[in-house]
């Protein structure tokens, strides 16, 4: 989901500042409730697990470069899930940073196109929770259509936020135009594998929920909605 150096350019940048602004505004807006109601120190947790898992996601497992992108599990629904979306959106943000300063600094300066294209469909994929999850579901008793619905949301969010940045970069083309069908064509087997990695992570939750009950993580992942 990284957009390659070249692919944007010049003053078309500042359209990444700017849509970056408004998603880390609103990662902020999420943050500050969930710490009005849970306390700072147990959103500073969840945030130092997700952040670690991020950047694991983008460093360790296997991504490949394919079109105007490269494919990773980033496993969006799964940090949602047993985290909640200001945890998992702040950890996104922050591994991705943390692989640019350190990893790929060639990356940082479409940092803020990055950050969109992931804070936005995990925003959008949090909104489809509410409702496609009963509120008297746990999350760690959700079906795996409705799973895969949330990796539709998320993953089919990014496809669509990269072919709008490499449009938007490199025009209408036939070139670019396949760079790009080739990419979601790629990202497809990602959205069908999420979702059984959602299912068995839960599973492996509720069957240990005396590790998975206490505060580090959603409390939605083992309690209905109140």
């Amino acid at each position: 989901m990284h957009i390659e150096p070249g692919v944007v350019e010049g003053a078309k940048m500042a359209l990444g500042a700017v849509t970056a602004t408004g998603a880390l505004a609103l990662t902020a807006k999420l943050a500050r409730d969930f710490v009005a109601e849970n306390g700072v120190a147990v959103l500073a947790a969840r945030t130092v697990v997700t952040t670690a898992l991020v950047f694991s996601f983008f460093q360790i497992f296997p991504h490949h470069p394919v079109g105007v992108s490269e494919v990773h599990m980033i496993l969006g629904s799964t940090l949602f899930l047993l985290f909640g979306a200001p945890a998992a959106m702040i950890g996104l943000a922050s591994g991705l940073l943390i692989q640019g300063l350190f990893f790929a600094p060639a990356d940082l300066p479409q940092y803020g196109i990055n950050v969109t294209t992931l804070l936005v469909p995990l925003y959008a994929m949090s909104l489809l929770a509410k409702r496609i999850i009963p509120a008297a579901t746990a999350y760690r008793d959700v079906t795996y259509k409705q799973a895969l619905a949330l990796s539709v949301a998320f993953q089919g969010g990014i496809v669509s936020w990269v072919a709008f940045w490499a449009l938007y970069g490199q025009g209408l083309g036939a070139e670019n135009l396949a760079q790009v069908a080739s990419f979601g064509a790629a990202y497809m087997l990602v959205i069908l594998l999420e979702p059984l990695v959602d299912l068995a992570v839960l599973a492996v939750a509720k069957n240990a929920h005396r590790l998975t009950g206490g505060q580090l993580f959603a409390k939605r992942l083992h309690t209905a909605a109140a």
